[in-house]
């Protein structure tokens, strides 16, 4: 199967973009075995950045109408995924170049964490600024093992979901952790370590995918 794929990178975070309209016209299906694509070994394979493209994940783009679209995330290991931020915004950004858009756009996405609007708007030929709503921060229960982390005492831990869980820590150094040990420990949600700085009323942060590992 010969597909056409594209790559968008947002804030370090880069993605594989595939619209399902440019399948063939058999929607990907082997004609030789009748089997369908499966798209968590393809991700693993396409993602993999030392034998494929390389990305954090796919994200498998089905149009609805102008502005609406289905979006399918993929992580890198080839596991399924509520919701993206920054996948979102790539997203949203290869709808915006394929719809040759001018001036801003929003688009409604339809994830597996519910509808997300993104307001996209070019730069560039290349790049553009895209923001979204991400909803409401709801409060979640903590994963098995977030207390191994070893957050500041006088910092916050938060466990939120945003369509996809999160566990935030507070640190005294964000550059001293071991962030991939850590987020090994709570491999069912997506880590962030903050600590304050560098600037006044600004927070330093490295994450750990659920999925993907350091982004």
């Amino acid at each position: 199967m010969t597909v056409r794929i594209n790559k968008f990178d947002g804030w370090g975070n880069d993605f594989l973009v595939l619209d399902l309209a440019d399948l063939p016209p058999s929607g990907g299906v082997d004609p030789a075995t009748g089997a369908a694509p499966d798209w968590p070994v393809l991700a693993r394979t396409w993602c993999d950045r030392s034998t494929g493209v390389g990305a954090d994940g796919l994200l498998l783009s089905e149009r609805i109408d102008d502005v609406n679209a289905r979006m399918k995330l993929y992580n890198s290991d080839g596991s399924s995924a509520e919701m993206s931020g920054n996948g979102a915004r790539c997203f949203a950004h290869a709808l915006f170049r394929a719809d040759d858009a001018r001036g801003e756009r929003t688009y409604r996405l339809h994830t597996d964490a519910g509808e997300r609007a993104v307001t996209v708007g070019a730069q560039s030929s290349d790049s553009a600024m895209a923001s979204v709503d991400m909803g409401e921060v709801t409060r979640i229960d903590a994963p098995e093992g977030w207390d191994k982390i070893g957050a500041h005492p006088d910092r916050p831990v938060m466990h939120v979901s945003v369509g996809n869980p999160h566990t935030v820590v507070g640190v005294e150094d964000v550059a001293v952790v071991d962030i991939l040990s850590l987020g090994r420990m709570i491999p069912q949600v997506n880590l962030e370590v903050i600590a304050p700085g560098p600037e006044m009323n600004a927070i330093t942060m490295r994450v750990h995918e659920r999925g993907a590992g350091i982004t």
